[in-house]
């Protein structure tokens, strides 16, 4: 019996990667399944100038795909996880997150330099908080610059001398086939991802038995509780996906590791903690109660 599915998924190349990726993992589990994409354009795709931060807001890249979820133009849309606003809309659910791609960021530069070999005063490009401040905790000679656009943009941009560098998620780049313009994986010592970055989350309407148990066949567990300690800090310092808060998972059988952080925007103070515990939204908690206990509340402005 044929089964039928239709996407939401914005214009860029990796947004519709994304969702190809997921149609191609669901038919391989549901042979019968017909899907069909329809291209919705968000307010952070209509705005490609103006920094992150400054356009702000809960949902920039999320809010007109749940509208079509939420008005059955669609059955569900695929996201970048750490897109995703941390309160979830009304009526709508994470029907899946697949196992995790990469996590770290990674450093393109111009002349194949390293951040450590950087020269001083180089111009980095990047419109994450996140990023900006952690670079500046590292070295802080350098020159953040705003860089919007998508990921081929943004590495256009690097090769027509804006910037000697810029920072990027690692799995968008591998996704797009870029992966030969990367000059470093930065390492987790140096720079801690957004909460839930690498992973996707494909939402559906929670009423939606039928594509809830489509979806249920790509789920992956142990992908899904890591991130959802990661998401549970970021809730507990605000939620905003915009402050400069990072965060980052792994576990081993039942037992969580998470890693957070909290910076300044300037990166001159930095709270890192690290705890351990089996329920992944009570442990993002307690790191979050003990990043503000330590100060991470006034850093972060919340």
């Amino acid at each position: 019996m044929k089964q039928y599915l239709r996407f939401a998924t914005r214009p860029s190349k990796l947004a519709c990667w994304q969702t190809e990726w997921v149609i191609r993992e669901l038919q391989n589990a549901w042979p019968d399944l017909e899907c069909e994409t329809i291209i919705i354009t968000t307010q952070g795709d209509r705005d490609l100038e103006r920094p992150l931060p400054e356009i702000g807001g809960k949902g920039l890249f999320t809010q007109e795909l749940e509208a079509a979820l939420s008005s059955g133009m669609v059955q569900a849309a695929v996201h970048s996880l750490k897109d995703l606003p941390i309160e979830p809309a009304e009526g709508l659910t994470i029907g899946a997150i697949p196992v995790r791609a990469e996590a770290r960021d990674v450093l393109i530069s111009l002349r194949g330099e390293t951040l450590e070999g950087l020269p001083v005063g180089a111009r980095i490009g990047t419109s994450s908080l996140r990023r900006s401040a952690q670079l500046l905790a590292m070295r802080d000679d350098l020159v953040i610059k705003p860089l919007r656009g998508n990921v081929d943009t943004r590495i256009r941009k690097l090769h027509s001398g804006q910037y000697e560098a810029i920072v990027l998620a690692g799995a968008g780049v591998t996704r797009l086939g870029y992966r030969e313009e990367i000059t470093q994986w930065i390492p987790f010592e140096y720079m801690l991802p957004a909460p839930g970055q690498g992973a996707l989350a494909i939402q559906c309407r929670e009423d939606d038995r039928d594509t809830l148990s489509l979806l249920g066949a790509l789920d992956h567990g142990l992908t899904r509780r890591t991130v959802l300690a990661e998401r549970s800090f970021l809730a507990g310092l605000g939620g905003g996906c915009s402050l400069p808060v990072a965060a980052y998972a792994t576990s081993i059988g039942e037992v969580i590791n998470l890693i957070g952080l909290a910076v300044s925007e300037d990166g001159k103070v930095m709270i890192r903690l690290q705890a351990n515990g089996k329920d992944p939204i009570e442990l993002g908690t307690i790191l979050a109660n003990q990043a503000i206990e330590q100060g991470a509340g006034a850093l972060l402005h919340v």
